[in-house]
């Protein structure tokens, strides 16, 4: 039989456990994937914690992005998905469909195909990270030549797809890091400046890069009391993107700031574009294409086997990493 994760109460990645399971058959529109590679997400983490934005009903299992291949396929699906190399695209409730597994269902409309040059591994590293960047930076902010884009957590996997991102749409990125520790690899991987925000006085920094004009967009996945600098640091008629609650404190809102420069603050989650057939279309051609050809590479910070599951989630949380954390199942 084959072998899940679950947990039976909140508690981070002490509280995943092992568990087998009866080879799941899959219903109408859905798929049986064999898992080659699952990558790890910081909702997967909050999740298990029972701190996300859905409540996890236990025992619960988890995971988003799976990569691996369609071994079975339920009523009603094409069957020239059989045998195909897929990766999940996180269109779905984890309560439903937990994707860290070595046998998992999933649901057709959240598969995606990858182009044939990237391994399980990398394919298990796109769709969260780059779709979560591709809806705030293109499809809100409509990020274009000339924008200075702030990227604070930029050595998460979706920092990193943000500075590509950004490059590709001929912007200037400023990636945020806590310590300087992290600059010279951000800079190698392609953003344009490096500000290490327990280190340096940010809202300075911005405006000597700026040319005291402050950022247009700030892409921000952790709240909490540093968007008050966030928004001194940017410009007028800026807008700033929340798509997270790193930082786990009340955020304020910057009331005078916002009304003196005419900001934007907007909450967004992935969802908005996996949740719309036509946006996603056009955001998976976007990315097929640029990792086809080489213009986009993720990022792989470490790789666990399945048996160190919780250890990858402990390193997950543990802030080191530059890039993506991926579980490899045999």
């Amino acid at each position: 039989m084959p072998k899940v994760i679950r947990f039976h109460e909140p508690g981070g990645p002490h509280s995943l456990k092992f568990e087998e399971i009866p080879t799941p058959q899959p219903k109408e529109g859905e798929v049986r994937l064999k898992v080659k590679a699952v990558g790890l997400n910081r909702a997967e983490a909050l999740f298990s914690r029972g701190k996300y934005l859905e409540q996890p009903k236990l025992p619960a299992g988890l995971g988003y992005e799976a990569a691996g291949t369609v071994d079975a396929v339920g009523p009603n699906v094409n069957p020239s998905w059989l045998g195909k190399e897929v990766a999940t695209i996180p269109a779905f409730s984890q309560n439903q469909y937990p994707m860290l597994g070595e046998e998992v269902l999933a649901p057709v409309h959240a598969l995606g195909e990858y182009p044939p040059n990237l391994t399980p591994v990398q394919a298990a590293a796109i769709w969260m990270q780059y779709l979560t960047a591709y809806g705030a930076l293109i499809q809100i902010a409509h990020v274009t030549t000339g924008d200075y884009v702030v990227i604070p957590a930029a050595s998460s996997s979706v920092g990193l797809a943000a500075i590509e991102i950004v490059k590709a749409e001929g912007g200037i990125s400023i990636a945020a890091t806590r310590k300087s520790d992290k600059a010279a690899e951000l800079l190698k991987l392609g953003a344009d400046h490096v500000i290490a925000t327990e280190e340096e006085d940010f809202v300075a920094r911005v405006k000597a890069i700026t040319g005291d004009k402050g950022a247009r967009v700030t892409f921000d996945p952790v709240a909490g009391p540093f968007v008050d600098k966030l928004a001194a640091a940017a410009s007028n008629r800026g807008i700033i993107v929340e798509y997270g609650s790193l930082s786990q404190q009340p955020t304020p809102f910057p009331l005078g700031v916002a009304l003196t420069k005419g900001l934007t603050l907007r909450g967004y989650v992935i969802w908005e574009v996996t949740g719309d057939s036509q946006k996603l279309t056009v955001a998976k051609k976007y990315f097929y294409d640029r990792l086809a050809d080489g213009r986009f590479h993720p990022k792989i910070a470490k790789t666990f086997p399945y048996s160190q599951t919780i250890q990858a989630y402990e390193y997950l949380e543990s802030n080191q990493q530059i890039g993506k954390v991926v579980i490899t199942i045999p």
